[in-house]
């Protein structure tokens, strides 16, 4: 499982030019089941990914192919976590 963390970088004032074709980006990671959540950083700090069942490489090429990584926007980092314990909602996490 991965947390994707997605800062805005100083050309943050690009971002509404990209925001249709980040979004557009974003509808297939989850369409393709990479994604499992998705949201904004507090406050206006960037967004952020839980990504599950994709390989750490497939992962980054998928990131980099982010119109908000590829143009500047936001720096991409990946965070990789082992889930060992988790509430039974989530328990899928596990595998």
């Amino acid at each position: 499982m991965f947390i994707v963390l997605l800062r805005f970088s100083q050309n943050k004032a690009q971002a509404a030019a990209f925001m249709d074709a980040h979004n557009e980006w974003l509808r297939q990671g989850f369409a393709d089941g990479a994604f499992l959540l998705a949201g904004s950083l507090q406050p206006g700090l960037g967004g952020a990914l839980i990504a599950h069942g994709i390989t750490r490489d497939a992962l980054e090429a998928r990131v980099n192919q982010d119109p908000f990584v590829a143009e500047n926007i936001v720096s991409a980092e990946i965070l990789e976590i082992d889930p060992k314990k988790a509430d039974e909602r989530l328990s899928f996490l596990l595998s």
